[in-house]
């Protein structure tokens, strides 16, 4: 019962690999066989055409621009007319009497409101401010979505390279198992040194197949980005992840270079001249519009066919809007302060995204590529010695396991060193 036993584990463990190894050969031959390879460029250029939610900020800008337009236009004319029916029981017959005068009455007059205090033009500023805001509206959302794209595009550069380091472990290790069987079978080695290699087998499986449920959540993104409704497309990177990153330019100017172009930051200063010009129009609603107009009378005043000038105008004794000027007034305060607070994040988020890719550009040294290059190099003999029995199996895992997380590493630190640079970009909007 024992020897049962002791055979049953290693085979379940050997047919548990066999069926991971199956899965995922199948699904990675399904991904090539409906690969999309693009470029950053490419990806950009499909980006900005398709994008829904760009189409749509668009949209709010033309809206913004139609109603510029509208504010320049004048107010209607107003027509009131006031014609008699009837008078003691009779109804009026319009005509000529006897005497050449005319039969009925009726009045008619026309109206024209007239926008004083320059109201007009203060409502076209505040309607070309919100233009402008929706315009900057739009480059913020651009810039976050594209800062998005070129995250998701990088992550999956760094997932590919590190899933081909995982396919090539998995296809040595393969040629080592095939080869450990023959000398388990011949009595040359103790079986639990081929159960060992058969669970680091599995478990590299496991560690491919977290591997491709993370690339699939990043594929995911990015389709969606790029608007692709295949599910059976696989976009693929035309370029591998690269570990290089020229230096920026100096802080300073980087600093006044984001206060210029930065979205965000700007529209906090065209929300500060929107309240100023509010302010301004509460200031000028404070004097009263003119209705102007002429108008005819037959028959209802001192002369058979009178003509006058109407005008009108509200007399501003109980409403002088002080509460809305004085609204006005705090919301500049308001925004002043977010603007200025505005400003001190973007310095430091600025700063801070540079202080971040000097310290990756640092760590991706010529030092450490040679060290990297050397370690591969290593590792190809470690694995050539373990299979002339020249090192043990414990000093083979050891080493295995530890050149497994260096290449983790490496691909993290050039990912990171990617991302930096983003993200510094994504700040000073260039």
């Amino acid at each position: 019962m024992r020897c049962t036993s002791h055979l049953y584990r290693p085979l379940a463990l050997f047919l548990s690999f066999l069926f991971l190894s199956a899965s995922s050969t199948s699904l990675f031959a399904q991904q090539k066989q409906d690969t999309l390879p693009l470029s950053l460029q490419q990806s950009e250029k499909i980006f900005t055409d398709s994008n829904l939610l760009l189409l749509a900020q668009h949209y709010n800008v033309d809206a913004q621009k139609a109603l510029v337009e509208q504010a320049k236009v004048w107010q209607n004319p107003t027509l009131n007319t006031d014609i008699g029916i009837a008078a003691d029981g009779k109804f009026v017959r319009y005509k000529k009497n006897a005497d050449g005068s005319y039969n009925g009455q009726y009045y008619i007059q026309i109206q024209q409101l007239i926008l004083t205090a320059k109201k007009r033009g203060k409502l076209i500023d505040l309607a070309n401010t919100n233009t402008r805001l929706s315009e900057l509206q739009l480059q913020d959302v651009l810039r976050n979505l594209r800062y998005q794209l070129h995250q998701d595009y990088y992550t999956i550069q760094q997932q590919l390279a590190l899933l081909g380091i995982y396919n090539d472990q998995a296809l040595q290790l393969n040629k080592l198992l095939n080869g450990m069987k023959a000398q388990l079978s011949a009595g040359n080695i103790a079986r639990k040194d081929y159960v060992r290699i058969q669970a680091l087998v599995i478990s590299l499986q496991q560690d491919i197949t977290e591997l491709k449920k993370d690339m699939a959540d990043s594929q995911n993104d990015l389709k969606t980005l790029l608007q692709l409704k295949d599910a059976n497309v696989f976009i693929k990177p035309s370029e591998p992840l690269s570990g290089e990153v020229a230096m920026p330019d100096n802080l300073e100017s980087l600093v006044n270079s984001a206060l210029k172009s930065n979205p965000n930051y700007l529209l906090q200063q065209w929300q500060t001249t929107y309240q100023q010009q509010n302010l301004s129009y509460q200031k000028a609603l404070q004097t009263p519009d003119i209705t102007l107009g002429p108008n005819f009378d037959r028959n209802s005043n001192f002369a058979p066919n009178y003509v006058g000038l109407g005008v009108s105008l509200p007399l501003p004794v109980f409403n002088k809007n002080k509460g809305n000027i004085k609204s006005a007034q705090a919301n500049i305060k308001q925004q002043e302060t977010l603007t200025q607070n505005a400003e001190t994040e973007l310095r430091n988020n600025i700063s801070n995204a540079y202080r971040k890719l000097l310290l990756s550009i640092e760590l991706n040294n010529s030092s450490q590529k040679a060290f990297y290059q050397d370690y591969a190099t290593i590792y190809n003999n470690m694995l050539q010695s373990y299979k002339d029995r020249q090192i043990n199996l414990l000093e083979f895992l050891d080493f295995f396991n530890d050149y497994t997380d260096s290449q983790k590493k490496l691909l993290d630190q050039q990912l990171n060193l990617q991302l930096a640079k983003e993200e510094l970009q994504y700040h000073v909007n260039r």
